[in-house]
């Protein structure tokens, strides 16, 4: 059985009726951009995350961009980053001008440690970007803690948590904002980019709400330098519609999950382990073997895809070479970057999809050199 790594025109299939409305709805009203859907679709997102603002804007990135702009964040400036992370985390930081300050994360959860993140301050330091990677939410009550004491502000990545919980919070309700993508991929996907920024920041909801449109809250009235990132109409509808189903579907991905855990245990790979307190929504479920390429190999010869997120941390990307990071600065980081596999997850996989995983992968384990290097591990 071929099983790809996500499906996504699945979702589509399944509520097709629905988002047809929705979209055609949009189409006959004539109205493209920051209209009645934007409008509905930021209320119930603030609503759906405990937040008083949800703010629509092109993708994840922007997302992240303008909150740091927002707060005025700029060069000479430090933000503390994960190392280990998307690049789109430090790519934020950068545009603005600023330096991303690596720290290292938690080996168990893959977020960033909290107990590193105090060595880390410095004079230069504004801000604190947990990202609460694979969908489960960073250690956000001594993040905060650490922040409040040294007035720091904390911007929630939440591009892959869509729905995740702390200590039965929401995510992208916890810190003074955060950043979300609606990437197609996403556990709430748009067909196409799209992100949002929610916050109970009633003046910062108002100036990013100026910053997406070009400085304007007034037609042709500039108060700004804003730019041009605005979540459009037909993608405000189609979330909607997704919206409504979000839960569902992060608890099949739970249930996916519970599978893996419960008959890949003590096969010689690294499983994930939840943080007490934490509800995640399994964006991904990672793996991590020593001999990831073999394993990846055997599985893809047995029709099983799957993906690598991700194979350079953001300190050894061309992009930053700048910096002067070198390789064994970030080593933690750079041995999960170097182990880590994503095996199929997603809500509309079949029971007869999730047990052709589980048994590819204990195939491979058995009949390669990936088990003997992972209990060397």
């Amino acid at each position: 059985m071929n099983v790809p790594f996500l499906d996504l025109k699945a979702p589509y299939l399944e509520l097709q009726g629905e988002i047809d409305a929705a979209v055609t709805r949009v189409l006959q009203s004539g109205w493209y951009l920051l209209g009645d859907e934007l409008e509905a679709f930021e209320l119930e997102y603030a609503t759906y995350t405990g937040t008083r603002h949800c703010v629509g804007v092109g993708n994840g990135l922007d997302a992240l961009h303008l909150v740091l702009k927002a707060w005025d964040i700029g060069p000479g400036d430090e933000v503390i980053v994960p190392s280990n992370t998307y690049i789109a985390t430090w790519l934020a930081v950068t545009q603005v001008g600023a330096t991303p300050v690596p720290v290292e994360p938690n080996e168990h959860t893959y977020n960033l440690d909290p107990s590193l993140i105090r060595t880390a301050i410095t004079a230069r330091t504004r801000a604190i970007i947990p990202v609460h990677l694979y969908g489960q939410p960073a250690d956000m009550g001594p993040i905060l803690e650490i922040a409040r004491a040294h007035k720091l502000f904390v911007l929630e990545d939440a591009a892959q948590s869509q729905g995740a919980r702390y200590d039965g919070r929401s995510a992208g309700g916890l810190g003074d904002a955060a950043a979300w993508s609606f990437y197609p991929g996403k556990n709430l996907g748009a067909f196409g980019d799209a992100g949002a920024i929610t916050t109970n920041d009633d003046a910062l909801a108002a100036r990013l709400r100026k910053l997406r449109n070009y400085g304007s809250a007034v037609k042709y009235v500039h108060e700004l330098q804003g730019g041009n990132t605005r979540l459009d109409e037909v993608q405000a509808a189609v979330l909607r519609v997704k919206l409504r189903h979000l839960d569902e579907w992060n608890d099949r991905r739970r249930r996916i999950a519970q599978a893996y855990t419960k008959r890949l245990a003590n096969k010689g790979l690294v499983l994930p382990k939840v943080m007490a307190g934490a509800e995640p929504v399994w964006h991904v479920y990672v793996v991590r073997s020593p001999d990831r390429e073999a394993l990846q190999r055997k599985l893809a010869e047995a029709g099983v895809q799957t993906l690598i997120h991700y194979p350079t941390p953001p300190h050894l990307q061309g992009a930053y070479a700048s910096l002067g990071w070198t390789e064994g600065q970030f080593p933690l980081s750079e041995k999960i970057h170097r182990e880590v596999l994503s095996l199929p997850i997603g809500p509309h996989m079949s029971d007869a999809q999730v047990e052709s995983v589980i048994g590819a992968v204990e195939a491979a384990l058995a009949t390669s050199s990936c088990l003997q290097a992972a209990q060397v591990h």
